[in-house]
């Protein structure tokens, strides 16, 4: 976690951060990227506010709110930036009223600006496809690639959920396996039988090899037997997309973003993908029927003749 900037002790501020962040932590179980992106935040605020002398939450306005917002745009912060800046905003001073410390939310009539969401990423299926083709199955590190690609579209994991498997977490019988997201928080997730093959090959195959009898409970492993790392799959991904002749950089997310995009198009309901995916707020998910949607007018202005 980020330090608060510097401040006396038992300042306004000082106190009120950290109650909202030990809420975050305890009540609210956020995962420490998470709590680090909150205090991030929160911080850039508080410096700000200090600049201005606000000695405390008490002490802000909703007209200090719209100051802080020109500064944003000032320091040339980007739309998804900038509005993750005003919720975490939100939540903090409307926590802070629940609890009984301020008497009025300065950003409860606030209409913060609408800003656009900005379209995830995703490989068409025959990229997906081409990528598959291009991990040399005759060796335990393409088994490995190979199995890792199959796993991030079959199941749609966060790359932190892919790294974070253990071999016991994965049901080749059942076909299914159990991802720990955001706060720890525990979800099935089903396989599908490409995905279940590639997983069954790569730890008869592949696996036992590359591990070299060094012991570990990772299902994806490195020469030196330990866990893969976020930054290890993101090369690895990159890396293979090259080798598959794709113009593009390929993160794990955008394997994600396919996962759901592709179950939309073709008719699942959005409270089961909700599921898969791990979401708590259905509205994080309907980003997904936007996607949709204009794939489906593209297809509208290709194919129809009064289109």
């Amino acid at each position: 976690m980020q330090d608060h900037p510097e401040r006396s002790e038992g300042s306004r501020w000082h106190l009120a951060l950290d109650f909202y962040l030990n809420y975050l932590r305890v009540e609210k179980r956020l995962a420490v990227n998470s709590l680090d992106a909150y205090s991030r935040d929160l911080n850039r605020f508080v410096t700000f506010a200090r600049t201005k002398r606000w000695e405390g939450p008490a002490a802000v306005k909703d007209t200090d709110l719209l100051s802080f917002l020109v500064f944003l745009h000032s320091k040339k912060l980007k739309g998804p930036s900038v509005a993750r800046q005003l919720v975490t905003l939100r939540g903090f001073f409307s926590f802070l009223v629940k609890e009984g410390k301020l008497q009025k939310d300065p950003t409860a009539h606030v209409d913060f600006p609408k800003l656009l969401k900005k379209l995830p990423n995703f490989l068409k299926l025959s990229e997906i496809d081409r990528m598959l083709s291009a991990c040399d199955l005759r060796t335990p590190k393409g088994l490995r690639n190979h199995c890792m690609l199959q796993l991030l579209y079959a199941s749609g994991l966060r790359v932190s959920e892919l790294v974070g498997l253990k071999t016991h977490q994965v049901n080749l019988e059942a076909g299914f396996l159990v991802a720990f997201g955001k706060g720890s928080k525990e979800r099935v997730v089903p396989m599908g039988r490409a995905a279940l093959t590639a997983v069954q090959k790569y730890l008869e195959e592949g696996r036992p090899l590359i591990s070299k009898k060094k012991i570990s409970e990772s299902l994806f492993i490195s020469k030196t037997g330990g866990g893969l790392t976020r930054q290890r799959v993101w090369q690895i991904l990159n890396a293979v997309a090259r080798q598959a002749k794709l113009e593009k950089k390929v993160t794990p997310h955008m394997f994600r973003h396919s996962f759901a995009t592709h179950l939309i198009e073709n008719g699942a309901d959005l409270r089961s993908v909700q599921t898969m995916l791990g979401h708590s707020d259905i509205s994080t998910t309907q980003i997904y029927t936007h996607v949709s949607s204009t794939h489906l007018r593209s297809l509208y202005d290709k194919f129809h003749p009064r289109a």
